[in-house]
């Protein structure tokens, strides 16, 4: 993934199906039925659609957290 001149990723696409949209945000999430307390899954949106994901996910009940989707933590 490159940086653009903001710090963000520049290719990372949006997880929301059929966005093709540059991810800005990170959401980081788990399933505490099948997860472990130390397990996270990532997804990443657009402006657009970080709400949509957000609340898809709290909906469940499953632990969520939203941050800035930054260079440093796309190449991990």
């Amino acid at each position: 993934m490159s940086d653009d001149a903001s710090g963000q990723v520049a290719d990372a696409i949006c997880s929301r199906a059929g966005c093709r949209a540059t991810a800005l945000w990170r959401i980081d999430w788990r399933n505490p039925k099948i997860h472990s307390a130390d397990r996270r899954k990532t997804w990443v949106a657009c402006d657009e659609h970080v709400g949509y994901l957000r609340e898809f996910l709290a909906a469940r009940d499953f632990p969520v957290s939203v941050a800035p989707l930054a260079a440093e933590e796309a190449t991990r």
